[in-house]
């Protein structure tokens, strides 16, 4: 009789677990590429070789993946309610892909090892927003900023498991829409599609500026 209570626990338990490797997955592809999607460095290097110079090239990618995210936002909620069961999801991990990789172009462009374990869990932190960890932050839930976590002395699993969880957390509320207004539109069919596109284009926007600011240059020259 205590066994399918017992199953219930486990599964509570695990949950966080199983959504923090979830969003590492998504890391991972959105910075090593798969297939057709190209690679965090691989779309730094063509916007580099088409701007000339590492600042340029930040601003084309933030403007190139605010388009991404805009399209990709757009198809997902195009049908509405009939759809949003199955939409949402496939939403939530298309915007993230587009979102991730956009953060990691940005950081390698300014100078800092994408491959290094530190600096994938400032990655992964920066996909909360710049409002959302000034508030993990000072309220002791966080112990820096993605920049403090990018240049510490050492590499922590069990804070990077912690970020891991926050993130995808935070990414449910952001793409499913925190508004009441936006919900509810995204749930009529075509009008779905315009919200979708400007709700992710605009989240999209404001953490490539943040990933803009957090990550200073570590480029000699700052070229």
């Amino acid at each position: 009789m205590t066994e399918p209570a017992d199953a219930s626990r486990s599964m509570v338990q695990r949950a966080p677990e199983v959504a923090g490797g979830l969003l590492r997955q998504l890391l991972e592809l959105a910075i090593d590429g798969r297939g057709p999607l190209p690679s965090a460095k691989a779309a730094a290097a063509r916007q580099l070789q088409l701007k000339g110079d590492h600042e340029s090239a930040v601003s084309a990618l933030i403007t190139a993946h605010v388009g991404l995210a805009s399209a990709q936002g757009f198809l997902t909620n195009l049908g509405g309610l009939i759809t949003l069961p199955v939409a949402l999801p496939t939403n939530l991990a298309g915007a993230a892909i587009v979102q991730m990789r956009m953060i990691a172009a940005v950081a390698h462009l300014r100078g800092y090892d994408i491959n290094d374990p530190r600096v994938r869990t400032a990655l992964t932190l920066c996909m909360l927003g710049e409002e959302e960890v000034r508030a993990h932050v000072s309220d002791g839930r966080l112990p820096s900023t993605p920049l403090g976590l990018a240049t510490a002395p050492v590499f922590d699993p069990k804070l990077d498991r912690q970020v891991s969880e926050r993130v995808l957390g935070g990414l449910a509320a952001k793409v499913g829409g925190k508004h009441v207004v936006v919900l509810f539109a995204k749930r009529i069919p075509l009008v779905g599609g315009g919200v979708g596109a400007v709700n992710d284009g605009w989240l999209t926007y404001a953490l490539g500026d943040y990933a803009r600011r957090e990550f200073v240059s570590r480029r000699r020259g700052r070229n």
